[in-house]
This record gives C-alpha cells, structure tokens and sequence, in this order.
C-alpha cells in the first residue's frame, strides 16, 4: 500500500461516478452525476466480494482438502503458495482494500447523511465481514491506516485488534440495522441486493451469525473464548433455512455465472479427496453410508467412489477410476448441469442456518454442556440435507435424485448420531460441520483445521483426532521452504505490500520463504 495506491483508488471510485472532490472538477459533466444514490454501490461491491472467495477458495480448498490436483506434486497441495505478480490467492486482499475500500466507505458515509440506518448497517456488515476474511486468510492486518491518504507506507495491526474492531463494527451494524426510522426503506435497498432483497431483518439476523462466528474463532485463547456470548450471538441469528445468506448468480453472461461452474473452467482439473469421501461413504463413521454422499459427489465410470491423497493426483487408479469433477463429468463446457451449488445459475452460500448450528454445538461442547451441543448437532445435519436437496432442486441436474424423508430420518436414528449427550464427541460436530461447508465455505472451513492444528486430538482420547482420518502430506511431499511444517497463513498481496509496504511487512517476518507456515495469533494456545 501507499499514498500513490490510495489515490489511485479514490480516482478510480470518482471515475466510476461515485464520489468527486474539488480538485478534480476541471470539467464538469452533466451527464454524470458527483454523487450518486447510495444503494447503486451495493450490487457491485456484493458481486466482487463473493467472487473473491471463490476465485482465493481454488487454493484454499486444497489446503482445506475439498479437492487435490489431478496431476501429482501441486503446490498448493505441497502447502506452498506461488510467488509473482500474478497475485495468486490474492483476490480476497484487493476486493476489500481496493474494489469495496472507498466504495464501501462511500456508500455508509451517504447512508449516514440520509439516514438510512439498513443501507448503513449493512455497510458495517460488509466492512467486518471483509475484515474477517482476509484476516483468517492471511493474519495481521492494515486497519487503523488503511485509507490514511497522508501515508506512504501502513502499519500492521494485530490480529486481536483486529477481532476487536470485527466486533465492534458487528455490534454498530446490529444497532443500526433495529432501527425503523429515517429513510429505512426495503424497497431502495433491495435493487441492488442480491442476497437479502433489502430485508433489513434478514441482514440483522447475519450480523448475529458472522459476530458468533468471529467469537468462535478465539477457541484457542482461553481469557477471550466466551462460549455463552456465541451461543446467544446464534440464538439471534438464523432460525431457519430459509435465512441463509445466498448470493443468486442470473448464469446470463460469464460475469454473472458462479465460478464454480462448468462453465467457467475453474476447477476441471481438481477431484474431491479421500479426506471428504470418507466422512460420507461409513469409512468414519462405523460404516453408515450418508445420504449426502452421491447428491454431493458422483460415482466414477466404473460405478465405485473414489477420492484423490493430496500431492498425488490419480495415482494408483485406473482411466475408469479417477473421480469424475465437482459436476459429473470429466470436462468443462457451457450449460452442464453441474450440481449442489456448482451451477452455473446455483445460488453461493456464504453463511447458513445448518453451519450456525455447528457453531452453536461447538461453543456449548467446549462449555460442557452436551445436551445444548447434541440438540444443536441434529439441527444441523437436518438442515444440511435439507440444503442439499434445496441446492440441487436449482441446479437441476437430472442425474441427481432428492435425499428422501426416509433416507434422512434414517440416518438421524442411525449409529453416527448419538442419542445419549455423554457419548457425543467434539470430532462428531466439527466433521459434520466440515460436511456442511464442503465446497464453499472456504475460509471458514481452513480457519476449522488450523484452530484445531490440523490433527489436534479429541479431547480426552490418546489415539483419535478431531478431524478425523485428516492427513497432512508427508514431510517429504511439502513446499521445499516450508521446513516440513504445514501452512498457516496466505502471504499478503504481492501488487501493494511487496511493491508499497514491503518495510512493514518485514516487521511481521513477511519477507521470509516460510512465512506462510508461522501459526497466527487465533490458533496460538494460551
């Protein structure tokens, strides 16, 4: 970052007819307006933001083990990362500093003068939220002089500055969002809102479930883990399917088809691995078969399932063995029918009713009290199913059938949900919670893992870990700078720290080939 870049932003906001300061009023157009309606930010600023963790979930995925490369030795299996200036896994970083950054700013700063409490509030969610993921993905942030335009070179904060600044600013947007009066107005929002169509109360409901979210990360910091405060922070969020947050892709042009997609041609060369096959297919679970597993994945040519070990691609399985892709098929091409939420026109997910639900069973285990947690964890794993039915009901792949009332009622009653409180474990709520948000909750889902380093155990066990059958790859088989340690961080955008800020980011150690594995402030235990 630098005074340079952030002038560059401001410019680039004006120009795009959403701002304007004296100095540049040479000419005057009167056909474009200095200032425009405050809502016209929001669709653009939401569309970048999911696109994002869609475009930055192609690595985290693979250090989450989602899926691995077909071929073998891939870097981001390795736990590596790519260094050059193709900003790999760096969208995350330049939507919330550069394409939401004075947009998002202007846009509240507007609602504020009219009094548009909703529009406002939702800008607070928008700003933490953005918080919140960069800093799970990458660690220390720039927040106290991230738009400071008389700086040259910013300043990193710590990551409990910034958890404390997520939550405050999760706390302002609940504040804002109860609010009635002024011009709170559904119907000027929802033009531009594509998740929430304006509701006000549905965005409230949000704040609540990512301000639990934010708190359930601080597991390993004992003076800080507030297990009550999360529980209640669910309680007010979600209560229902029906208030997840989805984002509708319209699939019209290739700007508006989810990047998931068969036609987009992401992720045609990457197979679900043996990690998640196995949590569905009985092999972790006392040999009960889930439901979700052919409506999430699909049977390979010669009808059996398989999955792929990272770093080893196909190895080891015949032509009619590889796994087919995240759609069905072997190849990419336009108008597939995909499935689940890999549908050109399937609805993205960023946080749900079911995934709170494994927030909610977390905290109230980690609390000792197991007979909330247990409650929780059914919740759950039904509204899972009944997502997963929901999610291919829209993507409409005729070769996917629906979980059956019968099916799930079944597996409910079945060996891997426990029916006394006593006998539920902490590894049965966090591989159903990795279930949940298996294919886009990218960021969530790798913060799961490394909260619980990858291969802590179950507490009280000397054998089983939390994620169970989880596997790092081996010594030998890691990113040669990674010093046989695995990956804890995304190193921070290469096209403004190490151009701008690169003395800053030194500071923190940033500079060194193995800055990636140093384990960040969240997943340090004390």
């Amino acid at each position: 970052m630098k005074k340079t870049f952030a002038k560059i932003l401001l410019i680039s906001t004006i120009l795009a007819g959403t701002g304007c300061k004296k100095w540049l009023d040479v000419n005057k157009n009167p056909n474009a307006p200095d200032v425009v309606a405050p809502n016209l930010y929001l669709g653009p600023m939401m569309t970048n933001f999911v696109f994002s963790q869609q475009i930055d979930g192609r690595y985290t995925g693979k250090y989450a083990q989602f899926w691995s490369q077909t071929t073998t030795n891939d870097t981001w299996d390795r736990h590596g990362y790519l260094f050059t200036t193709a900003d790999y896994a760096a969208e995350q970083w330049r939507t919330v500093y550069w394409l939401m950054g004075y947009n998002l700013i202007d846009m509240m700063t507007l609602s504020e003068q009219q009094q548009r409490w909703d529009l406002l509030g939702i800008g607070y969610v928008l700003k933490a939220w953005g918080w919140l993921n960069l800093t799970t993905f990458h660690g220390e942030l720039i927040i106290k002089q991230a738009f400071d335009t008389s700086l040259k070179t910013f300043d990193y904060d710590s990551q409990e500055v910034v958890y404390d600044e997520i939550i405050r600013l999760l706390d302002l947007a609940i504040e804002n969002l109860k609010k009635t009066d002024g011009k709170v107005d559904a119907a000027f929002i929802g033009t531009a809102d594509n998740v929430y169509n304006g509701n006000r109360e549905k965005w409230l409901k949000l704040a609540y479930g990512l301000k639990a979210t934010a708190l359930n990360h601080l597991s390993n910091k004992t003076g800080k883990y507030k297990p009550d405060d999360i529980i209640t922070a669910v309680d007010n969020s979600f209560t229902s399917n029906a208030d997840d947050a989805k984002f509708k892709f319209s699939g019209v042009a290739n700007g508006s088809k989810n990047y998931l997609s068969p036609d987009r041609d992401n992720f045609t060369l990457v197979r679900h691995t043996n990690f998640f096959l196995n949590l569905l297919n009985g092999n972790q679970n006392g040999g009960v078969t889930d439901p979700r597993l052919s409506r999430l994945i699909f049977k390979s040519t010669d009808g059996g399932y398989y999955g792929i070990n990272p770093t080893y691609g196909t190895t080891g399985l015949t032509t009619n063995q590889i796994p087919k892709t995240i759609w069905g098929t072997t190849v990419s091409g336009i108008d597939l029918p995909g499935n689940y939420v890999f549908n050109a026109k399937s609805s993205f997910p960023l946080l749900t009713y079911a995934q709170l639900q494994f927030v909610k069973a977390e905290a109230a285990f980690l609390k000792g009290d197991k007979v909330t947690a247990l409650g929780a964890y059914k919740k759950g794993i039904a509204a899972h199913m009944d997502f997963v039915n929901t999610a291919n009901a829209e993507s409409a792949n005729p070769g996917v059938t629906q979980i059956s009332a019968t099916e799930k009622s079944d597996f409910l009653a079945s060996a891997v949900v426990p029916t006394n409180p006593n006998n539920l474990k902490l590894g049965d709520i966090m591989t159903q919670k990795y279930i949940v948000q298996w294919g886009w909750a990218f960021n969530e889902a790798w913060t799961d893992l490394r909260r619980y380093h990858y291969t802590d155990l179950e507490p009280g066990s000397a054998t089983d870990e939390v994620f169970r059958g989880f596997t790092i790859p081996e010594a030998s088989k890691l990113f040669e700078a990674n010093e046989g340690n695995p990956v804890y961080r995304v190193r921070p955008r290469y096209n403004s720290e190490w151009i701008w800020n690169l003395e800053s980011l030194k500071k923190l150690g940033g500079d060194k080939l193995n800055y990636h594995t140093k384990i960040m402030w969240i997943f340090e235990k004390n």
